[in-house]
Formats: structure tokens, C-alpha cells, sequence
């Protein structure tokens, strides 16, 4: 039987697209493998855990638990969810003062998890008790700024605070809690003591 000449160039000219293509995908490069997803290991994405609706309905609710949960007797184990419980995801500790070695000033950035490690020997060794002596507050719309003057001692006891400073604390209403976004402190030294501005008041 003869075949059609024109249909023996048709046939001729699909092998050759199909195989142009074969060897054209044989010779293309392999893409890139997608990586693996590695777990999270930022210490910053820490879960937000409930909070006592108590701790957290106002600002003098929410300033009082923060002192709270962080004193207690050497010994004490402190409620670390509870001290959880009341701050905005991403939220920050951040001691300030001096460089022993350069002498020169400075902050320290701490994730929650880097304050709770870096605090809880000393509180639970020493004993730790920390309260609000004045107050000064700023607010706009739903973010509060408060300098709140605290002193500590290590026993309630104790006659006088071994320290004293400011905690600068951001908040943050919602419409349903207040949140704490970020504590900023610095002690008091010999040649930076308190302003009597930030002692006995709470305006």
C-alpha cells in the first residue's frame, strides 16, 4: 500500500517535535529542591496565654499583677504563665545602664523567655519583691505610657530597698483587656538619683 507523501511529512514532523522536546527537557536544568520547613525556634514567638480577666481589665489591674508576679519569698517558684498571660505577643524587657567595661550607656533587648531565664535564680535565690512607690501616665486613644517608680527589696521586711528606678511600660487596650507591649528600666545610681517629679505621686 502506498502512503500519501504529504502524510509521511506530517508523520516525520511530529517525531521530530517530540523529540526536539524530550532531549530539550533532558538538558533543562533540575529546578532547585524546595527546602524543608524547619521548626520555630524564635524565642520572640512565644503562645499568648489566657489571662485572669482580673489581671488584665484595667491599667492599675494590669500594673498591679506585673508587680505582683514577679515578687515573692527566696525559694518561691514564680507563676511565669501568669507573667505570660499579660503581655502582647512580641512583647519586650529591656534593662538600660552602664557598660561595666566601656562605661558607656546602653539597653539590653530581652525576649520574655530571655528575661524569665536570665531572672528567675536571682528572684528564687535572693528573694525579690518589687512595688510601685509614684506613678506618671500618658494616654492616646488605645496606647498608655506609664513611668512607674518602683523600689525593691529582698524581704518585705527589709528597712530600706536595696534599689530603685523607673519601669517605662507601653500599653495597649484593645477594647477587651489591656496588654503590656514593652518594659523599659533603669535604676537609680549616685549620679542620676530620682527626680522628685517621678517620687510620691501618681498623676
Amino acid at each position: 500500500m502506498k502512503l500519501n507523501l504529504r502524510y509521511i511529512k506530517f508523520i516525520f514532523g511530529v517525531v521530530l517535535f517530540f523529540s526536539a522536546a524530550a532531549t530539550a527537557q533532558e538538558n533543562k536544568p533540575a529546578p532547585a529542591s524546595t527546602p524543608a520547613p524547619q521548626p520555630n525556634t524564635n524565642k520572640s514567638e512565644l503562645p499568648v496565654y489566657e489571662a485572669n480577666p482580673a489581671d488584665v481589665s484595667s491599667m492599675d489591674a494590669i500594673i498591679k499583677a506585673l508587680y505582683d508576679v514577679i515578687s515573692g519569698e527566696a525559694g518561691k517558684k514564680r507563676d511565669w504563665n501568669r507573667f505570660r498571660s499579660l503581655f502582647y505577643a512580641g512583647a519586650r524587657m529591656i534593662p538600660k545602664g552602664k557598660n561595666p567595661k566601656t562605661g558607656k550607656g546602653g539597653g539590653r533587648v530581652n525576649t520574655l523567655a530571655e528575661y524569665i531565664e536570665g531572672s528567675s535564680p536571682f528572684m528564687e535565690k535572693q528573694g525579690f519583691f518589687e512595688r510601685e512607690i509614684a506613678r506618671r501616665t500618658e494616654t492616646f486613644r488605645t496606647i498608655t505610657h506609664v513611668f512607674s517608680t518602683y523600689e525593691s527589696k529582698h524581704k518585705l521586711t527589709d528597712e530600706k530597698p536595696f534599689a530603685r528606678g523607673i519601669n517605662s511600660i507601653q500599653l495597649l487596650n484593645d477594647g477587651k483587656r489591656w496588654w503590656i507591649l514593652t518594659v523599659a528600666w533603669s535604676a537609680e545610681a549616685p549620679d542620676t538619683p530620682l527626680p522628685e517629679k517621678y517620687l510620691n505621686n501618681f498623676k
